[in-house]
């Protein structure tokens, strides 16, 4: 209710602006797909549910179909769905979609000097030195999968000392993916119960719930207003904070103790390059980029990996005769004794395929986020002006009935093959696609099969529920899909 107190005074304000608005408006020259008719300033709110976006979306998509204009609030987006011309503009003309467009709430923090929300020439060296620091401290090589295989047994050991009591993943997942992306941004690990680490764990968790939810979306739609209006989304800003006051603490103590000549981790390297361009003053690598820069790597490296576990253990719990049968393949090929390593996944393609399944059917990021064009660019027969404005909805490419049978249903087979041999479906984009893919899709990937792999072959998932009563349907979609809180039973095998 409250809620629709605040959105029914917005209205009273913006309609105000009606006639204004109508004047003013000016023909636009570009041809733009079909879409529902929007109205002044509230665009497609009338079609669209503020706390189902993507639902909402996916429905106009079957109505207007792979491309179709929208407009939330006053901003015009274009949709792209289904796998087809989700490859044809992000892959195919990968440098004309490479742009970001603006995502409001973390724009508004970040000033665009992140890896994730920057544009331009300072995207591009920000990534490029992004890859190239993470390649140094071992992602995709055999240091960082110790890295991963050290930190789940702390896991491991954490789930044996519940002695089968019940218990809710979310923290501890979170805290366990967050060591080994601090082991590379901050050069440490954390106990789970230090308070500085629960404290910021807790921030990373809180900011993507909020992202998540009907605030955060309306937010997103109207950053303009809702930036004055008091509600949940203002504690956003105030993790946010927590977290950038805590990278830069980090920061200046590696400042301190600096060699150039052994950089420890992410932050020492980024120190050495403003070092090397403190004399640029063009140079885009200076205190503001390295916070940023940092916490958005820490923030990714979190909630993204946790959030697709939890999916998996509801979905194993769900269908106990799949759990079954990656128990079976497990100890056919690692065994009890044995220490899952990422070159196993090869001789597994069970377990492989039930995990990509894990990620396309959580879809954990359905929308993606907002790209923008870098030029003047046509598709399917439209021109679309440099900045145009594109919305890739990944859940049209995950469930799309073309590329996957019974797409609605969670089935492992969806990534096999008639002789049982893992297949990659193309229409495969949990880490998005083109120039904007995720640059830690290698870790993410390597990080799930070790978590899964091992996991499963210390403990049987027993939920506390029947497997049919078991509710999969997550509680917010917009940033993410976000699971709904549960407990299970770890029975140790």
């Amino acid at each position: 209710m409250e809620m629709w107190i605040v959105l029914v005074s917005a209205l009273v304000f913006l309609v105000s602006c009606l006639i204004l608005r109508n004047v003013l408006r000016k023909k636009d020259k570009y041809d733009t797909p079909p879409g529902p008719t929007p109205l002044p300033i509230v665009g497609n709110l009338m079609q669209i549910r503020y706390n189902d976006i993507v639902k909402s979306l996916m429905k106009l998509h079957k109505k207007y179909g792979s491309l179709y204009t929208v407009h939330l609030g006053p901003t015009r987006y274009m949709v792209l769905c289904g796998y087809d011309i989700m490859k044809e503009a992000l892959v195919n003309d990968a440098d004309a979609f490479s742009g970001r467009g603006d995502y409001p709430l973390f724009y508004n923090f970040t000033k665009g000097n992140g890896i994730t929300f920057s544009n331009g020439e300072k995207w591009k060296q920000l990534r490029r030195f992004a890859m190239s620091a993470l390649g140094h401290f071992g992602m995709g090589k055999r240091s960082m999968e110790e890295r991963i295989q050290e930190e789940v047994k702390h896991l491991i050991k954490f789930f044996r000392d519940t002695q089968t009591a019940p218990i809710d993943p979310e923290f501890c997942m979170s805290c366990s993916l967050a060591n080994i992306i601090s082991s590379i941004v901050f050069g440490d690990r954390f106990d789970y119960n230090d308070k500085d680490f629960e404290e910021i764990v807790h921030c990373v968790q809180d900011c993507f719930q909020i992202m998540s939810s009907a605030w955060g979306t309306m937010y997103h739609i109207f950053p303009a207003l809702f930036q004055y209006l008091p509600g949940p989304h203002t504690q956003a800003f105030k993790k946010l904070q927590t977290l950038k006051n805590y990278v830069s603490k980090r920061a200046s103590m590696n400042q301190n103790t600096l060699d150039p000549n052994h950089p420890r981790d992410y932050i020492d390297n980024f120190l050495i390059k403003m070092e090397q361009e403190k004399d640029n003053p063009a140079s885009f690598f200076n205190w503001e980029t390295l916070t940023m820069s940092t916490l958005i790597l820490f923030f990714a490296g979190i909630e993204s990996g946790s959030t697709t576990m939890r999916f998996g253990f509801i979905y194993l719990m769900k269908n106990p005769q799949i759990q079954g049968k990656v128990h079976e393949e497990i100890d056919r090929v690692i065994g009890q004794n044995g220490i899952p390593n990422f070159e196993h996944r090869k001789q597994m393609p069970y377990t492989q395929a039930v995990i990509h399944e894990i990620q396309r059917h959580g879809d954990v990021i359905p929308l993606s986020l907002t790209h923008a064009l870098t030029k003047d660019t046509e598709l399917r027969g439209y021109k679309f002006p440099k900045g145009s404005l594109f919305i890739p909805l990944l859940t049209s490419v995950h469930f799309d009935p073309t590329m996957y049978k019974e797409a609605e249903i969670f089935d492992p087979t969806h990534f096999l093959d008639e002789n049982g041999s893992f297949f990659l479906n193309p229409a495969f984009m949990p880490f998005s696609a083109g120039k904007r893919v995720c640059l830690a899709a290698n870790l993410a990937s390597m990080e799930l099969f070790i978590y899964f792999a091992t996991i499963l072959q210390n403990f049987k998932l027993t939920p506390l529920v029947s497997p049919k009563d078991i509710d999969a349907r997550p509680i917010a979609a917009f940033l993410s899909n976000v699971p709904p809180p549960f407990q299970f039973i770890l029975h140790p095998r």
